[in-house]
């Protein structure tokens, strides 16, 4: 299991939708290895003029990957994340995740960053077990 959902947000849930906020604060506590790395991401593009900052240190243990790689798998868990942050997010290997701003996504180095060729020219024998 990826999140630790509280009783009261999983009563709310079975009830009806649920507030983004919670399910947000949820993953936080659940993933804190991936919200912060997300979060330092948000905002160094935030306070920058870059058109995109990106993680290119692997995580300190296999824990911590496993909370980026779930993060990142899960549609529900990465769209609120980034609609939480104001970002769009990229992923091309075990731990290099990319903030964009969200315009950015119809520009060419978004596109160059999700393009297969990146993907291969990003790949080296210490990413393949991960």
């Amino acid at each position: 299991m990826s999140l630790d959902v509280s009783p009261k947000l999983l009563a709310e849930a079975e009830h009806g939708d649920i507030r983004e906020e919670d399910f947000v604060a949820t993953v936080r506590t659940s993933l804190p290895y991936a919200y912060d790395l997300i979060a330092s991401l948000a905002a160094e593009l935030r306070d920058g003029t870059a058109e995109f900052t990106d993680n290119q240190t692997p995580p300190p243990s296999e824990k911590e990957r496993g909370q980026l790689l779930r993060a990142l798998a899960s549609d529900a868990i990465r769209g609120s994340l980034e609609r939480h942050f104001g970002v769009a997010l990229a992923f091309q290997n075990c731990h290099r995740v990319a903030a964009f701003r969200p315009e950015g996504r119809d520009g060419s180095t978004y596109a160059r960053f999700t393009s297969v060729r990146s993907q291969v020219l990003n790949q080296s024998p210490e990413f393949r077990d991960c």
